[in-house]
């Protein structure tokens, strides 16, 4: 079968372009208008609450679900008309992977990799994700965390040029989440697009070029990780006894101060000595005690919790 033309809707280098995406089921909108791009060869993470839409909008650009409204472009082509010519050009990795339970991390992966021309070597893969001693270990008997490197080994048996990460760290214990990490900064080496999913902001600080937060299903936030927090003025933060009377603290302070989660406090002002002076004795006065203390920008969970106040579990 002829290959088909690519879409025009893709700008140049850029491997995925999703312009007024909506998806609904029934009458709420899992995704409304989102606009996005993911330039070739970049890492991306896509960060939002609980019922964010990241799910959606990944299951739209892999062409499993069919968008009520707008368009999705993967690598210049429709992911539902040009399915067959995007899959051995994609990876995905989702958190829970759909491999027949009594299947050997082995033979799984040889049968994927006989999907592909060109697949990576299965026995190099397995090593390369920790499974060697597991290969055959039935994938109903795997732990939560070799299940997490399987998928992650199936999304990249094909050698992709695009790949879709879900949680991937999700159940692992350190050393794994390191392996993982390094695994990824290859592929970063490599050229490939990754899409990253993560509830751990220092998991997207560590690894992606660029950050895209959603909530509502709706694009609230995009750029660097120096963009983010740059756009945000020097702010100071501190760990304390949750339930502090912020009424008598920011009266003390003569600034906002806000608990955006338990015990994490932020005082929405500049770093002046005289603030931390009053800071200091008004905490002192009460007996209570300063557990962590950060001053200057702002981090990119600071932006977070800002931007998403309603709903500030961070999740897929």
């Amino acid at each position: 079968m002829p290959e088909a033309a690519p879409d025009a809707a893709a700008a140049p280098g850029t491997a995925i372009a999703i312009r007024g995406l909506t998806k609904r089921y029934d009458r709420v909108a899992a995704v409304a208008g989102l606009d996005l791009e993911v330039a070739i060869g970049e890492t991306l993470a896509l960060l939002g609450p609980n019922g964010a839409g990241k799910t959606t909008t990944v299951e739209c650009c892999m062409g499993y679900r069919i968008p009520d409204e707008g368009t999705v472009r993967v690598l210049g082509h429709d992911p539902r008309r040009d399915r067959a010519l995007l899959a051995p050009r994609t990876g995905l990795m989702l958190q829970e992977g759909g491999v027949y339970p009594h299947a050997f991390p082995e033979e799984v992966l040889r049968l994927f990799a006989a999907y592909y021309r060109a697949p990576r070597d299965p026995e190099e893969l397995l090593q390369r994700v920790g499974l060697t001693g597991s290969r055959r270990t039935r994938f109903r008997d795997l732990s939560g965390g070799q299940k997490q490197r399987l998928s992650l080994a199936l999304a990249l048996i094909g050698r992709p040029e695009v790949v879709y990460l879900d949680e991937p760290t999700t159940g692992l214990d350190v050393a794994a989440r390191r392996s993982t990490w390094e695994l990824i900064e290859e592929l970063q080496a490599d050229g490939v697009t990754v899409v990253l999913t993560t509830h751990l902001l220092d998991e997207a600080e560590q690894l992606a070029d660029r950050v895209a937060i959603i909530d509502r299903g709706r694009l609230i936030a995009q750029g660097t990780l120096a963009e983010l927090t740059r756009a945000e003025h020097p702010r100071v933060t501190f760990v304390a006894r949750p339930g502090l009377e912020l009424a008598s603290l920011s009266a003390a302070l003569a600034v906002p101060v806000t608990e955006p989660s338990a015990g994490q406090y932020l005082v929405d002002a500049d770093n002046e000595p005289e603030l931390l002076v009053r800071l200091s004795r008004w905490l002192a006065d009460r007996g209570e005690r300063i557990e962590d203390l950060h001053t200057g920008t702002s981090s990119l969970e600071d932006v977070f919790l800002r931007l998403t106040a309603d709903d500030i579990e961070v999740a897929p």
